[in-house]
């Protein structure tokens, strides 16, 4: 019979819920119950429902004028602005209409798989035999046609089940059957690959016709959020930075409704017809000289006479080296360059200030130079340069918590300095603050000046603001500016943690392919997340994942599996590491909100009985497991571990602390003193919290309790952290939870500092001023002083001194080596040449833990780019590159007692004459006192040692 064939036409309504692709399918079903069908893709641009406009009022503006944004979206959007240099943009980097569709690759429908599970049908019908059949004396032979593709495949192709008595699958003979599964296009691996992957990413007056001062110079203009009305605009106005440059500003935007949207970049070019410009190095050393490089523009449409004055300073010395006169004529659209020899003569930041002129004569020409010359344009440019000592920093400090019950205490502040000091560089405060926690609070976002580049170190910024915002909280201290501050710390860190987190739920410390989950970091980050909760959204989905995964990696005896990085080694726990994991992961899941007899909970706390019963000689687990069992309620074991804590203890003056049995044996000199190490911080913290989950505390606990903190305090730096990031994050939660059970708004302190040679310093400490930083100068070091506090209540004092070192010939963990190669000092191209940096492990352990190379650029020179992102993105030893400011960070998983080397390239960008060396500081993440220090200069200096 003939078949039957015609054709027919539909209409389709593209809209944005058709973006960027669909495919449509065409079926029907034959009378003897075959389904014939087929499906085609169709493509449309590529557009969202809520469309999110940005407009400036002007296409270009003078520096320092004000420029109207208008913006519009749905109604009652809520907006993300941000305007950004363009030169600071990256190509294919930023968020755009495309990019957004790009991460939900994944999305294009395909298949049966479900969480990792293939739910293909079975085959219903069965198979063809294959034979041979002879008719009219012709031999026919069944042929398999299976492999051309039937009507399942289409529907599975667009993930689509049905449910249907009719025929979907062609015969299959029984010799020759196929999966079902074979030849899936790749498109559907690759795209959830793509979805999941790391982005690659980083006025006139006075007579004058016109004068400009430009002194604020960001790389980021506009970052901020705004709301549009019920017609869907807003409009808001900015100052136009002094940076001669073009802005690109952009903005995406939600709404209830019509969803997600994002605009096309606008540009604004923030443009004068004439301006000076300052070309000099992020930073010098004291003894160096560089060239101060001004070129001075002129866009007018007219010749002028230029000129272009350096102020003079007793900050630095200053030749100018330029051929000829300071006055040129300079015609349209063209330049002049100045170049200073400059020598700075003071430490820290020097500021120039360089005004350039232009000047027209009586007939309007620029040839005169008359002094009867009218000035038509003025540009004033103020820059800061950082000049810093030789050496190495180092910053010691010395904190107490004071509490006066209207009474007379006194403390004795002594400063010493080394021998090896670099002279100048000694500065010493002296701060006072009226709340535990009040200098952790001012630093949330940096209390650790640490790198902060994985995922467990971000943690560390991200957690102490869940335990701040619940201290403020309970003791009615949170205003709104706080609360706004702390919450946006920790939308802020929970995206970023998400980049972290692998497609199965876990999470680990590098985004790098093909690294496991690591069970502890994992723990930790469910915990925070849970606690979060409180004060931003937290995705549900994300967190049932993650308690999924950490089941997964749960044993029959309860105990859970080492799994993925532990990066701080003192804390495995030994030949106990498994029960000092599974403590922290029940430890983990209590603190979220998950009671005793969740299923989890319930098998570790098993695992855990059986580690009680067999002994647990560690100090890191005893303490654990009280805090542990408090946690879980147990009081039996919980007051058992206590009084093994206290037999324990340590105790010196009005202190006690843990300090683990088999501390490495580590050098010790003054110029490299340091607080305590992060696990013996860490062992404190805990037992402080496992004391303070006790149902009931006497006088005696409390007194107890107080001489832990005055020692804990005393490990703090500066900024309110401790030594590293996992001990931080205990300790300020232990802190937060001791200041709730003592805190007092009778509070009402001076506090008097009595220097050696001048006038005392008065602070006055009371409740309305408590998270207020009171701070002085210390004039003399070295020197001592006297602090008096009278009054009632309690006021935090801290000490710190900061001075450079000449690097000490001494090392302690690690060997470190550094040398130059491939060196081009060619006269006509800038220095160029490659840095080799071999190290190797020397303690007392079979591999460090987390180590940080920290290598600091020579004045003038830059890495080079290419260089790192090999470093990046090959096999390498090196886990991590960061930048920042004039030095780069190396981050290594762990280092072993065989030599690793690596290297990357350097370039001058900026001639420095008389280079000094600089150091390069490698140090264990954990245990700091662990180090090594060299130094390298460029090869292509006279001076280079």
């Amino acid at each position: 019979s003939t078949a039957s064939r015609g054709t027919f036409s539909i209409t389709l309504t593209v809209t944005e819920k058709l973006a960027p692709s669909a495919r449509l399918l065409l079926y029907t079903v034959h009378p003897h119950g075959e389904i014939v069908a087929d499906s085609s893709s169709i493509h449309s641009d590529i557009c969202f429902k809520n469309k999110v406009q940005l407009k400036f009022s002007e296409k270009q503006g003078l520096p320092g004028s004000r420029v109207g944004l208008h913006l519009e979206a749905a109604a009652n959007s809520y907006c993300a602005l941000r305007a950004i240099q363009s030169v600071f943009l990256r190509s294919g980097q930023e968020l755009s209409a495309e990019s957004v569709y790009y991460h939900l690759g994944g999305r294009d429908l395909y298949g049966y798989y479900y969480n990792g599970l293939n739910l293909e049908d079975d085959r219903l019908q069965k198979c063809t035999p294959s034979k041979t059949i002879f008719s009219d004396g012709l031999y026919f032979e069944t042929v398999n046609v299976s492999r051309d593709g039937d009507v399942y495949r289409i529907f599975r192709d667009m993930g689509l089940k049905v449910f249907t008595n009719s025929v979907l699958r062609k015969p299959v003979l029984c010799n020759e059957e196929i999966s079902d599964t074979e030849n899936y296009p790749s498109h559907y691996y690759d795209a959830n690959l793509k979805a999941s992957g790391e982005s690659m990413a980083i006025g006139g007056g006075s007579g004058f016709s016109t004068i400009s001062v430009r002194k604020y110079f960001p790389e980021t203009w506009i970052w901020e959020l705004v709301n549009t009305d019920s017609r869907g605009e807003a409009d808001v106005s900015y100052t136009i930075p002094d940076s001669i440059t073009e802005w690109k500003a952009s903005a995406f935007c939600v709404q209830d409704d019509d969803g997600f949207g994002i605009s096309s970049p606008v540009s604004l070019t923030a443009f004068q017809p004439f301006f000076v410009d300052l070309t000099l190095p992020y930073s010098v050393i004291r003894g160096e000289k560089f060239n101060l490089v001004a070129n001075v523009f002129n866009y007018l449409n007219k010749c002028v006479q230029i000129s272009a004055i350096l102020a003079q300073s007793s900050d630095y010395e200053a030749e100018i080296l330029s051929s000829g006169s300071n006055k040129a004529t300079v015609c349209a659209n063209e330049r002049k360059t100045y170049i200073w020899a400059v020598s700075p003569q003071k430490l820290g930041e020097v500021k120039f200030v360089i005004t350039a002129e232009a000047k027209l004569n009586a007939r309007g020409t620029g040839n005169s130079t008359s002094p009867e010359d009218k000035t038509i344009y003025k540009d004033t440019l103020f820059q800061t340069l950082l000049v810093e000592p030789e050496g190495i920093k180092k910053e010691l400090t010395q904190s107490s918590l004071v509490c006066a019950k209207g009474n007379k205490i006194s403390e004795q502040v002594s400063l010493s300095l080394p021998r090896n000091l670099v002279q100048g560089s000694a500065r010493a405060y002296f701060s006072v603050i009226g709340d535990i926690l009040g200098t952790a609070l001012r630093n949330l976002d940096n209390l650790l000046h640490m790198p902060y580049g994985c995922g467990e170190q971000n943690m560390a910024l991200f957690t102490p603001n869940i335990y701040a915002l619940d201290y403020l909280n309970k003791t009615g201290q949170l205003t709104e500016e706080i609360r706004v501050r702390a919450t946006g710390y920790l939308s802020t860190g929970y995206q970023k943690q998400l980049s972290y987190k692998h497609q199965d739920g876990s999470y680990s410390s590098f985004r790098l392919q093909g690294r496991e989950g690591s069970v502890w970091l994992t723990a930790f980050v469910y915990k925070s997340l849970e606690q979060a909760k409180r004060y931003i959204y937290i995705d549900d989905n994300v967190q049932s994942q993650t308690l999924i995964w950490l089941a997964s990696k749960q044993k029959s005896d309860g105990c859970f599996e080492n799994v993925g990085s532990h990066f701080n080694n003192a804390l495995k726990g030994g030949e106990e590491a498994e029960y000092s994991l599974t403590a922290y992961v029940v430890a983990s899941l209590l603190e979220a909100g998950h009671s005793a007899a969740h299923s989890v909970v319930r098998s570790g706390m098993n695992c855990l009985e059986t580690a009680s019963n067999s002994g647990v000689h560690n100090l890191y687990n005893q303490a654990l497991l009280a805090y542990v069992y408090g946690l879980a309620g147990r009081e039996e074991r919980h007051q058992f571990f206590l009084e093994q804590l206290d037999r324990a203890a340590v105790r010196a003056g009005a202190s006690v602390y843990w300090q683990r049995e088999n501390k490495p044996p580590t050098e010790r000199f003054s110029d490299f003193y340091s607080r305590a190490p992060s696990a013996e911080i860490e062992m404190t913290s805990y037992v402080l919290l496992a004391l303070l989950n006790r149902t009931k505390l006497t006088p005696e606990d409390l007194s107890y309790i107080s001489r832990i903190v005055y020692w804990l305090i005393k490990q703090q730096n500066p900024y309110g952290g401790f030594s590293s990031s996992q001990d931080t994050v205990v300790a300020l939660q232990a802190l937060a939870q001791y200041g709730y059970l003592t805190f007092s708004k009778k509070n009402l302190n001076t506090v008097k500092v009595h220097f050696m040679e001048t006038p005392s310093k008065v602070f006055q400490v009371n409740d309305k001023n408590r998270f207020l930083l009171q701070q002085a100068s210390l004039p003399t070091i070295p020197g001592s002083y006297s602090v008096e506090v009278n009054g009632t209540g309690c006021v935090y004092l801290q000490t710190t001194l900061r001075y450079n070192i000449h690097l000490p010939k001494k090392a302690a963990g690690f060997s470190l080596s550094v040398r130059t190669a491939n060196v081009s000092c060619t006269g006509n191209y800038p220095p160029k040449f490659d840095l080799v940096l071999s190290a190797s492990y020397t303690g007392n352990r079979n591999v460090s833990n987390m180590a940080i190379i920290d290598v600091k650029m020579l004045s003038g020179f830059v890495p080079e780019d290419s260089s790192l992102k090999k470093l990046r993105y090959k096999n390498s030893v090196v886990d991590r590159v960061d930048i920042k400011n004039n030095h780069i960070l190396f981050y290594l998983q762990k280092v072993s007692q065989k030599e690793i080397s690596f290297s990357f390239g350097v370039e001058q960008s900026l001639p420095v004459s008389d280079i000094k060396p600089v150091p390069v500081h490698m140090y264990d993440y954990y245990e700091t006192d662990e180090y090594a220090l060299s130094e390298y200069n460029t090869p292509c200096s006279p001076s280079s040692s």
